[in-house]
């Protein structure tokens, strides 16, 4: 995935917003908190390979931090959040990472407040 695929992603992902930060990173928001990261300065070890970084749960932070291709994501995860960093660009990683991104997106709005959720249309219960 390159960023521009990342980026479209992301915008897919509803009540989304978008901002360049943090030295040029993509970062992607769900009711202003941050649910995905494209790129960082100095990300992956300066290769110029793209960089993706998104929140996890206990269990999935736990499978993937010793993965070939993660790594723990650099400030986050030293902060003890589940935070992971895809650092491979093999194009396997491309579908998971689409389902990582979903479930960050997931998991920080379940974070938001009943009333915020509600306004943005989240995590509501289907109507009969």
């Amino acid at each position: 995935m390159n960023y521009d695929q990342f980026n479209e992603y992301c915008r897919s992902l509803p009540a989304t917003t978008y901002v360049v930060q943090w030295g040029g990173a993509h970062v992607w928001k769900v009711g202003g908190k941050v649910f995905a990261i494209g790129g960082w300065a100095k990300a992956n070890n300066g290769t110029g390979n793209p960089a993706f970084t998104f929140k996890t749960s206990e269990l999935h932070y736990e499978l993937l931090k010793d993965e070939s291709g993660y790594r723990p994501a650099p400030y986050l995860a030293s902060r003890g959040m589940k935070w992971i960093q895809q650092v491979s660009t093999d194009k396997s990683l491309d579908e998971p990472l689409t389902y990582y991104l979903r479930e960050s997106h997931r998991l920080v709005s379940l974070n938001l407040t009943k009333k915020l959720q509600r306004e943005l249309g989240l995590n509501q219960p289907a109507c009969e």
